[in-house]
């Protein structure tokens, strides 16, 4: 599964982004879909995760203001991210777990930067 990620940028505190995470490939079925974010002298950190049947769980710095949402016609996740802080300014990674060949496997995405700042 190959998985990319779209959607970062700049955004002036207070603002929004929303960011897309389209997986591709054949003979794979998604279970989870999440996104993580880094930054910079940080370790990785769970945002959110979504499982097959929609329940949502959300790290605690974001609850609140970060939706994440899947559609799986298009095997795509979304990070709708509101109310955005200085703080929230990392690269963001999108991760899916899969079943494939009868086994369950993980795939990340390339990473797309977020920056919050005026």
């Amino acid at each position: 599964v190959q998985l990319q990620a779209s959607g970062g940028g700049l955004v002036q505190p207070g603002g929004s982004l929303r960011l897309s995470c389209a997986a591709s490939g054949s003979g794979f079925r998604i279970n989870s879909m999440a996104w993580f974010r880094q930054a910079p002298g940080m370790q990785r950190e769970l945002v959110a995760d979504i499982s097959s049947g929609g329940s949502t769980d959300y790290g605690d710095s974001v609850k609140g203001r970060f939706t994440i949402s899947r559609d799986n016609a298009k095997n795509t996740a979304y990070l709708q991210m509101n109310s955005m802080k200085p703080e929230d300014t990392a690269v963001y990674y999108c991760n899916v777990g899969y079943f494939s060949a009868g086994a369950y496997r993980t795939s990340w995405g390339q990473g797309t930067l977020v920056t919050v700042s005026s």
